[in-house]
């Protein structure tokens, strides 16, 4: 049944099938699958003489006039009209620039009506609602007088035809499904089976009902994610890795030359990856911390600990001019070390880079202690002659299957994972839960809060001059503009227009730079290379510098249309200043159009602390869009929510544990069903878990 096509079913076949993929529909299975978005409660419709503005109500009602116009303001945007009744009261319903509806609002159509209540010239209005005409035959077992599901559409349906469509699959399907959790783990945690689950996700009985479904179908979910992760954590405790010699004459010289004081944070976290490298077994640990938290020193002192046991060390970057920063700073660092009568050796490993061949060969006869670079890491000609330690940077701008090359070019090297983008701890030890978790939770002494400022395009005179005041003080601002894929030509055409205009006039008594992804890295460097050296006063960017720049004499950041960049964004923005003792600034310019966008500016003004921040993103944008859905598997999670559900999905990690603590290799007869629905999803756990 679970792999049947879907087109097979009644009411679809080939054409309408690919609406459904598009949806991610494919087969039966995904289709039971497909959940509502939310539910009408249609046994108790409010009349309209009672509703209030500012709340959403489902009304049923007749339709009593209709009628179309064009905006006095914009010609070409139609709004259409429909005056609706029931025996309460009237009101009025508007569409905007939705023109073919006039031909459906048909004077005495019976209609279901979904949106919420405005106050509009001192009359109630509901615009842009939601809705459904019912048909002569009112006492429709499926959309009157019962709980309704509603769906998001695939092109081609509407609500009636995908409930008929669902039931008519319910019907049909529901008997010859297996139910994946076994009878013992349901009663011990008083869970519905699989099949009345289903059935009430999808036509609840009651609300109650509705509950428990939503409850038993959310931990399915995290109990089967969960299971890849204890399975990986069990599988890296098997694996023999090095045991490095963590304390050592090489690790106390570079903490004696370092310019500042480790914090307290830092020590703990350094303690705790020594005890990690000390033992035989594969360290496999995520570090979490704030920009500008001291992250990259302490990885460095990582780096040292595998160099002074005799092996060799590999950094991977996400971006070559991140990359570069890095070979400089720690080059600089390490000039100052001695190891058994020599200085330490550095690489770097670019895409772009002139000397590969002397790189691979370097690194392959052990003359280089430490290679640092981007994905060219991971070319095949790269290999090393004792690699035991591997730092990945800001490891979400890599694919899962990029992540997994590196450590083989090793044996069973030991991995560091680092990330600015801090997780409450209870959601990443769920949702890291194969990786030992690091938090450093204090920024280095000396530095001043950044100051956040919100401003509208109205007001861009007064962060000029602002800004100015900055640039004649001696220091230096980045001006950052938004690029997104869908309209990356156009954006990047944006910036260099912007530049040219800021050039010429607001700016004119300044240097000026530009950075963007279109140009060569080589471009790239050299504008960096001029920013860094003071030879520009202001650097014009797009996003590229979002990750990792540490110049402590920029003081100052403007981020236009800051409406367009996500919470965590921003706030990755923001850490590229008041990286130094001076105070800095960051000026937000937008006009903002949505509650979202108010909600992410709203955040980043009151607080620069990156924990908070990462919790406000996650209320806002959801666990899906936070974390990629690619990257970690959140796609599997199509009903479950770990940020309110975070009990369950703590009580399925714990059976997760508990199953293959008794049956680590899923071979008992109560295992075989999660055994086969989890190859089905992972089958590469089959080579890695179940032979042998």
């Amino acid at each position: 049944m679970q792999n049947t096509p879907v087109q097979y079913l009644k009411g679809i076949g080939p054409k309408r099938a690919k609406s459904f993929q598009i949806r991610g529909v494919e087969t039966i299975e995904d289709l039971l699958y497909y959940f509502p978005r939310r539910y009408e409660d249609r046994t108790n419709f409010a009349g309209i003489s009672g509703l209030e503005a500012g709340q959403v109500y489902t009304i049923k009602a007749q339709v009593l006039a209709g009628g179309q116009r064009n905006s006095w303001r914009r010609r070409a945007f139609s709004i259409t009209e429909a005056f609706v009744g029931d025996n309460t009261g009237k009101i009025s319903c508007v569409w905007f620039n939705q023109p073919y509806l006039k031909e459906y609002l048909k004077v005495g159509s019976s209609m279901i009506l979904y949106g919420k209540v405005e106050l509009y010239n001192g009359k109630m209005q509901m615009n842009n609602p939601e809705f459904e005409f019912i048909g002569k035959d009112v006492e429709d077992s499926l959309n009157i007088g019962r709980i309704v599901p509603v769906y998001t559409l695939p092109t081609g349906f509407s609500q009636r035809s995908m409930r008929y469509l669902l039931k008519n699959a319910l019907d049909e399907f529901l008997p010859q499904i297996n139910d994946v959790l076994p009878y013992d783990l349901r009663a011990r945690n008083n869970l519905l089976n699989l099949a009345q689950s289903l059935l009430n996700i999808h036509f609840p009985q009651d609300l109650t009902l509705q509950k428990s479904a939503h409850t038993r179908l959310s931990f399915e979910e995290f109990f089967m994610f969960q299971l890849p992760l204890v399975l990986r954590k069990i599988s890296q405790k098997e694996k023999k890795g090095i045991a490095h010699s963590a304390e050592g004459r090489l690790v106390e010289d570079f903490i004696l030359h370092l310019p500042f004081k480790l914090t307290d944070s830092q020590e703990k976290v350094l303690s705790e990856i020594k005890m990690n490298m000390a033992s035989p077994q594969a360290m496999q640990r995520l570090l979490e911390g704030d920009v500008g938290s001291g992250k990259t020193v302490i990885a460095t002192l990582a780096c040292l600990i595998a160099i002074q046991s005799g092996y060799q060390a590999a950094f991977m970057a996400p971006t070559e001019i991140l990359a570069r920063q890095h070979y400089e700073k720690i080059s600089l660092q390490f000039s100052e070390l001695n190891f058994s009568g020599r200085k330490l050796r550095v690489g770097l490993l670019t895409g772009q880079g002139k000397l590969k061949e002397r790189i691979y060969r370097d690194v392959a006869e052990g003359e280089i202690d430490l290679v640092i670079g981007t994905h060219a890491l991971l070319q095949e000609e790269l290999s090393f002659k004792s690699l035991s330690f591997i730092v990945i940077d800001e490891q979400h701008k890599f694919g899962v299957g990029q992540r997994a090359l590196l450590p083989k070019k090793g044996n069973n090297p030991d991995v560091l994972i680092m990330t600015a983008t801090p997780i409450p701890r209870t959601l990443a030890i769920t949702l890291y839960g194969d990786l030992d978790i690091s938090v450093i939770t204090q920024l280095p002494a000396g530095r001043i809060p950044i100051k956040t400022m919100s401003f509208s395009r109205q007001d861009e005179d007064k962060v000029y001059t602002l800004v100015k005041e900055e640039l004649k003080a001696g220091r230096q601002a980045y001006i950052i503009y938004p690029v997104i894929e869908e309209s990356y030509i156009l954006d990047i055409a944006g910036a260099k227009k912007m530049f040219t205009k800021l050039k010429m006039g607001e700016f004119k008594d300044f240097r000026l730079g530009l950075i963007h992804g279109k140009l060569k890295p080589k471009e790239q460097e050299e504008a960096m290379s001029k920013f860094k050296n003071k030879e520009l006063d202001i650097l014009v960017s797009t996003t590229i510098l979002e990750v990792g720049i540490d110049i402590s004499n920029a003081t100052c950041m403007i981020i236009a249309s800051a409406e367009r960049f996500g919470l965590s964004q921003l706030h990755q923005l923001r850490g590229r200043i008041g990286r130094g003792s001076l105070q800095s600034f960051c000026i937000l310019i937008s006009d903002v159009q949505t509650e979202e966008a108010r909600a992410r500016l709203k955040a980043m003004v009151s607080s620069g602390d990156g924990f908070y921040i990462a919790e406000e993103d996650l209320k806002i944008r959801g666990p899906g869009e936070f974390f990629g859905n690619r990257q970690h598997g959140l796609a599997e999670l199509r009903i479950a929510d770990p940020l309110i559900q975070m009990r369950l999905l703590k009580v399925a990690r714990e059976e997760a544990i508990k199953l293959l603590g008794q049956d680590p290799r899923l071979e008992s007869r109560n295992s075989q069903l999660i055994k086969a629905k989890l190859l089905a999803r992972f089958p590469e756990y089959e080579k890695l878990m179940f032979v042998g």
